[in-house]
């Protein structure tokens, strides 16, 4: 059983997912082409419907997506289906998990850590510390204590953000961004963590 701070399985099967913007995020894919980073093997954690696993996947990494929800996840595999894509789709809880499986060269967490970090922190950086390798790349979009805005995703300081990754983490940039909202709709503001494992 996951541990979480909502019933994310209720929240799919409603359709109560304002973060699920169905679109591949602007902010993944300019880190992707700036950092030059080639296609090898990417692990996203909370990947929900599997739109960024699936653009991954399309870029042309070798993609696997772990998400605690079995409605996502089955959303997300009949996504792949028709893309003609091929991600390993794992129903499994984000927070330690991975102990069992090879780390990968980038992970991707758009909108997971900041949810996880208020129900099992420990747990969270446990599976970071299992799915990576020195020199692995990890790039984290979370809420930001900086918005103004009404409602959006839970926000976490810069200084927290350094205090929880940096054990693990080397920091090559911690900056604002916006999250996309659906129809390409600017969403509110973040946090861009881009990390190198020690």
């Amino acid at each position: 059983m996951a541990k979480t701070d909502r019933d994310w399985d209720q929240k799919y099967r409603t359709n109560e997912t304002p973060w699920d913007s169905g679109i591949p995020s602007l902010e993944l894919r300019r880190v992707l082409e700036s950092a030059t980073l080639p296609p090898t093997t990417a692990l996203e954690l909370g990947c929900g419907t599997g739109t960024n696993a699936i653009y991954l996947a399309e870029s042309g990494w070798q993609v696997a997506a772990v998400d605690c929800s079995a409605p996502a996840l089955e959303l997300a595999r009949r996504k792949s289906e028709k893309a003609e894509v091929e991600v390993e789709w794992i129903l499994d809880d984000v927070v330690r998990f991975g102990a069992d499986r090879e780390p990968v060269d980038f992970v991707f967490d758009r909108g997971c850590y900041h949810c996880c970090r208020r129900v099992d922190l420990e747990g969270y950086l446990e599976t970071l510390e299992a799915v990576t390798k020195t020199g692995s790349k990890m790039l984290v979009l979370c809420g930001n204590t900086n918005s103004t805005e009404a409602g959006g995703p839970p926000r976490v300081s810069k200084s927290e953000i350094e205090a929880e990754f940096s054990p693990l983490f080397e920091f090559h940039h911690i900056r604002e961004f916006h999250f996309e909202d659906a129809g390409n709709v600017q969403g509110p503001l973040g946090w861009s963590v881009l990390m190198s494992r020690r």
